[in-house]
């Protein structure tokens, strides 16, 4: 589309309806200006009746949760170390964020620091865990007892952060009632009964993508709410259950696709600079080279 430049005006032109004003664009929730959003006081209930902490987790982008819990680690982990106060600089570094998202991040728990102190490293460490619901434990289970399982199932870290695993499950009868980070296994035939009389409420599934859906339903069945998915497929489950996808071998494609990228921008800039050994791209056969092209000289060759 092209824009005409020089019009005069709707005011200036005689017998012309006057222009309607442009609305403004709505900016996206996770990357708008940082603004201060005020803290909602303690004890006032929201809209509905909810909890002030409801308000405030309601109106947090998917993408600024993920985050919350990159900075309840990084925080953790200088609680730790002794630190009482920490600079939005310092955390922005250690998260691997830039301060003006971690300051809006922040903002949406109603917390802005003291000038020329900092942040309270307690006092967020409390803020995160509540708002993220880690005032209270999830209880988890582990379906599919292979290797991936195995380590779940010993990994120490997941009590310690409010999620002791409760319940382990297989089909394999060899490995039926065989006590795996001193926890029996139990046949996956149990998992509704099971998870509902031990108030199960995160289930995690590990086994081969063709069990996967079988044990989710399953998972469901027995009152689990959220499904933490390894399973390289795609789960059908109702609208009030919430799942997570770990797909390792994506991750790391995606990683490939980096490493493969900064390969070719070094073979292009060692061409461009007529270095001895340098080789230039080759002709794709539209008139132009590999690696060059409208995308700012980069070009893409998909190979099927």
């Amino acid at each position: 589309m092209v824009t005409e430049r020089g019009r005069r005006d709707a005011a200036d032109s005689p017998g012309r309806a006057p222009r309607r004003p442009r609305r403004p664009a709505t900016p996206d929730a996770d990357n708008a200006p940082t603004a201060e959003m005020p803290a909602v006081p303690a004890g006032v209930p929201g809209r509905n009746g909810d909890a002030p902490e409801a308000v405030r987790a309601k109106s947090i982008p998917e993408a600024a949760v993920a985050r919350l819990a990159v900075y309840l680690r990084v925080l953790s982990g200088m609680s730790e170390q002794g630190a009482t106060t920490v600079s939005s600089e310092e955390l922005s570094q250690a998260a691997g964020v830039n301060s003006a998202k971690l300051r809006k991040d922040l903002s949406y728990l109603g917390s802005y620091g003291t000038r020329g102190v900092g942040y309270e490293v307690g006092v967020l460490v409390s803020q995160i865990e509540r708002i993220l619901g880690l005032t209270r434990q999830h209880k988890v289970a582990v379906v599919g007892i292979g290797n991936l399982g195995h380590a779940l199932a010993n990994y120490g870290g997941f009590p310690g952060r409010g999620f002791p695993v409760e319940a382990l499950f297989d089909l394999d009868a060899d490995l039926i009632g065989v006590p795996v980070g001193g926890l029996p296994v139990s046949h996956m035939d149990d998992i509704p009964r099971i998870c509902a009389e031990r108030g199960i409420s995160i289930g995690v599934i590990a086994t081969p993508p063709t069990a996967a859906q079988s044990v989710c339903d399953r998972l469901v069945a027995g009152g689990v709410q959220c499904i933490l998915n390894f399973a390289p497929v795609v789960l059908q489950v109702p609208a009030h259950i919430e799942v997570r996808k770990v797909d390792l071998a994506v991750e790391l494609q995606i990683l490939s696709f980096h490493v493969a990228r900064r390969a070719d921008d070094a073979a292009l800039n060692q061409a461009s600079s007529g270095l001895p050994g340098a080789v230039a791209p080759a002709e794709n056969g539209n008139g132009r080279r590999n690696g060059t092209g409208p995308d700012s000289g980069r070009g893409m060759v998909v190979r099927s």
